[in-house]
């Protein structure tokens, strides 16, 4: 069962901007998560207009930082913000099943990940290892935290892009999130 996208990508990633920029002068959450809209989502279900895919980073808070309520965003969370069949997946699932037409990699700066690639040089112990082992493919020899974020949020986009582009009607955009300022930086 698919249901109807109720904005397109463009309308989609237009909120999205919109939403960040009211989110760089607010000191509180400005999206819906009223008792009415729990009340409204829990019977008639979500229909987010906007699937973002980012880092586990706790300053990241992707509801925050475009302005989102609840039922609005449909978030997936993971260290580095790689993919793998987990989060493709989960983007399968939105986009099929919910109609979610845009997908935004949003990377962030001073990302915890990242570093760990540029400081192993791509080896690591532990579970961790396959998350840096990702992004050492994407940064290659890069050394500019900056650049090495950009590199592993297009990298990330090309493997949604690549898995499931053809697929599913989705649009999918790369981002940076600057944690110092809360600006949202849209990658060409």
């Amino acid at each position: 069962m698919t249901a109807k996208a109720t904005m397109t990508a463009k309308e989609a990633l237009a909120k999205l901007k919109a939403g960040n920029e009211n989110y760089l002068g607010a000191k509180t959450s400005a999206g819906d998560i009223s008792p009415a809209i729990r009340e409204k989502t829990a019977k008639e279900g979500q229909f987010p207009y906007a699937i973002v895919v980012t880092c586990s980073d706790s300053r990241v808070v992707p509801e925050s930082i475009f302005s989102a309520g609840i039922g609005e965003l449909f978030v997936i969370r993971v260290a580095g913000f790689v993919i793998d069949k987990h989060q493709l997946g989960s983007i399968e699932y939105a986009a099929g099943h919910l109609g979610t037409p845009l997908v935004v990699v949003l990377g962030h700066t001073n990302c915890g990940a990242v570093g760990a690639a540029l400081a192993s040089g791509g080896h690591t112990e532990g579970y961790v290892d396959s998350i840096v082992a990702e992004i050492q493919k994407a940064i290659g020899a890069e050394k500019d935290p900056d650049k090495a974020v950009e590199l592993n949020v297009k990298h990330s986009k090309a493997a949604v892009e690549d898995a499931l582009g053809k697929a599913l009607p989705i649009t999918v955009v790369g981002a940076v999130y600057h944690i110092d300022s809360g600006k949202v930086e849209f990658l060409g």
